[in-house]
């Protein structure tokens, strides 16, 4: 009786194993998959001031002016890197001019990032390739958003999405009916990474 049992327990762990192993790999594949899609957009203010929170929207609007014309009709996300890559110089000049006379620093890498939530679509927890300008220490609130595609003014809706993406890739970040769990799924996996990262 205990023997038959224990094989039950242990039948229902390896199941639950097998089963997390499988999940683990999709997510990872699937997060894999999203994030060599797109360059996120980060830029931190010097501080929660009102006024530096002005300042960091101001550095934003100034470099999305002159990245978004570069970037418009570029398709692959490998000419993207290059271009912003190419133009740093350009991008801390661009930043500086509404900076104030802040520092700026400006960086391209991979970045750990929060799920966010947009108006029309969201990402999930996780690494990205990422466009980091930092204002001075640093200290602040930061903006997020995606500079390729560049899916960063608010006038972008689902259809612009939908243009650069894949359908699986494009239901599962705009949260369509069925996909919530994928969502969910690639959110828990990136929130997992970070942890081990860290720790």
């Amino acid at each position: 009786m205990l023997k038959s049992k224990g094989r039950i327990l242990e039948a229902s762990l390896l199941t639950a194993l097998s089963l997390s192993l499988c999940v683990g790999t999709w997510a990872s594949s699937k997060h894999s998959e999203l994030s060599s899609q797109l360059v996120r957009l980060h830029v931190i203010a010097v501080s929660d001031d009102e006024y530096e929170q002005a300042i960091k929207l101001g550095v934003r609007d100034s470099v999305l002016a002159y990245l978004t014309p570069m970037l418009e009709n570029v398709s692959d996300i490998t000419d993207a890197k290059s271009i912003i890559g190419g133009h740093l110089t350009g991008i801390a000049e661009a930043a500086g001019k509404a900076a104030e006379g802040r520092e700026v620093t400006v960086k391209l890498g991979r970045e750990s990032y929060p799920t966010r939530h947009y108006d029309t679509f969201s990402l999930p927890a996780g690494e990205y390739d990422s466009l980091r300008i930092v204002l001075g220490e640093g200290k602040g609130h930061n903006w997020w958003c995606v500079v390729f595609p560049p899916l960063c003014t608010v006038s972008t809706g689902a259809d612009e999405i939908k243009s650069v993406m894949n359908k699986e890739d494009y239901s599962i970040i705009t949260e369509e009916e069925g996909y919530v769990l994928k969502f969910r799924t690639l959110e828990l996996w990136g929130k997992i990474n970070d942890f081990l990262k860290s720790a």
